[in-house]
């Protein structure tokens, strides 16, 4: 059961290449985002966060970690689970906590770039890596 969903979906030469340029793209981003919380992966939010250090592992984790995978491609659904998880908070935050718009023409603040890198980690939840991944070498292609 594991194995099926970790296996990579059947698809054209083309959008295997679209999926790993945005992969990449994806991944990058989110291992920026990340580095600088997996340099005090239980700290970086600061000492009055009030957000217990496990949580602000998991997102330092979830950012860099996730990004890594999703470069080469390794547990590319699994990763992008942490990721949704991350930018649901992230989403919720700037939505109800700072009560940020969607998109701030003024460059205050909003919610829209965590929107997008939700909508990004459900995307790759249900279409997976593509065949050029270590995914598919390791797992397999549905067929």
């Amino acid at each position: 059961m594991i194995k099926n969903y970790l296996q990579t979906n059947v698809s054209t030469s083309s959008v295997d290449a679209s999926l790993l340029l945005v992969r990449l793209v994806f991944g990058v981003a989110f291992m920026i985002h990340g580095f600088p919380k997996i340099l005090a992966p239980f700290s970086w939010m600061g000492p009055d966060s009030g957000i217990p250090g496990v949580f602000l592992f998991l997102a330092a984790l979830s950012e860099f970690g996730g990004g890594l995978a999703l470069i080469i491609g390794l547990l590319t659904r699994l990763a992008s689970l942490g990721m949704a998880f991350t930018m649901i908070v992230a989403v919720y935050t700037h939505m109800m906590v700072f009560k940020q718009p969607f998109i701030d023409i003024t460059g205050k603040g909003s919610y829209e770039i965590a929107l997008i890198y939700l909508m990004m980690a459900l995307f790759f939840m249900v279409y997976g890596p593509g065949k050029f991944s270590l995914d598919s070498k390791v797992f397999g292609i549905k067929k």
